[in-house]
């Protein structure tokens, strides 16, 4: 199994030439981060809490966030990986993925 945390993006438009302090953000979609690896009766909350830094984002510039998390199999594609398979006959750009083992490597 594997835990999906999918994201969305801002940009923001008023710093394209420079941050002058002005803000006009525009959605500009997101990804589903996979965090692959997950042990039986993982507590996903906690995993989500740990993956957290590495997934968001916040300053002048851009956002990230994170708007929902679930468990799926692990042979799970997203919407945006499946169309690349349907159209282009392969993934070329697959989604960011974190390995679990790479977490408790980093509590150690």
């Amino acid at each position: 199994m594997m835990l999906v945390i999918a994201t969305q993006d801002y940009e923001n438009y008023a710093a394209h030439e420079g941050f002058d302090g002005s803000f006009r953000w525009k959605a500009k979609g997101g990804s589903m981060y996979k965090v692959t690896g997950l042990p039986k009766g993982a507590d996903i909350n906690e995993i989500v809490a740990q993956v957290r830094g590495q997934i968001e984002r916040d300053d002048n510039y851009f956002i990230t966030s994170i708007i929902g998390y679930n468990v799926e199999a692990d042979d799970y594609l997203s919407d945006f990986e499946q169309s690349q398979l349907e159209y282009e006959g392969e993934i070329r750009y697959k989604e960011p993925t974190i390995e679990y083992g790479s977490l408790v490597d980093e509590a150690v």
